[in-house]
């Protein structure tokens, strides 16, 4: 199993490439010439992010405010930069583990390959291992939220996105006025 470690990285974002309704989602590391892309879904990045968030407010809450985590982000933190280039795929993810390492007040995060169901006696699955500080972690979601909400407008009545040509509105029953909705 080839396991691509970052301890600390440079860099690790999540960004996307493709216009909305048809991005493909990226996280990547970078530490010292090294450069490591996984693919994951749009859901992946915003379940990420969410998590990530609750570890933090977690790890402060049990703390009684003691620990070093950051309540936002640091602005001195914040990276808007596109992905790095050349944006080749590692894999794509499958699952994924978060963990706080309490020794180190570290964020750790585990993103591992998707494994086929016919694949199962194949090589191990290849894993991302990324640790990173909790002001880092902040920054990554901070940054993975606005990514994930810069796709499509969602449908004011049912939430669902809203392509460019519109869409069949289930809270319409795909029906309006006598001619299908759009």
């Amino acid at each position: 199993m080839p396991v691509f470690d970052y301890d600390p990285p440079e860099r690790f974002v999540a960004g996307a490439l493709g216009q909305p309704g048809a991005r493909v989602f990226f996280l990547q590391a970078r530490a010292e010439g090294r450069l490591t892309t996984v693919a994951l879904e749009k859901l992946q990045v915003a379940a990420l992010a969410g998590r990530l968030d609750e570890l933090l407010d977690e790890v402060l809450r049990l703390s009684g405010g003691t620990a070093h985590v950051p309540a936002l982000a640091p602005a001195d933190l914040a990276d808007d930069a596109p992905l790095d280039v050349p944006v080749a795929e590692d894999f794509r993810v499958g699952t994924m583990a978060l963990a706080w390492d309490s020794d180190r007040s570290q964020v750790v995060i585990e993103a591992q390959e998707a494994v086929d169901e016919d694949d199962l006696d194949g090589p191990d699955p290849a894993v991302l291992r990324v640790r990173i500080s909790a002001g880092a972690a902040r920054a990554f979601t901070q940054r993975a939220l606005q990514i994930v909400a810069a796709g499509r407008p969602p449908c004011p009545l049912c939430g669902q996105p809203l392509d460019a040509a519109g869409h069949v509105c289930v809270r319409l029953n795909g029906y309006r006025g006598g001619e299908a909705a759009s």
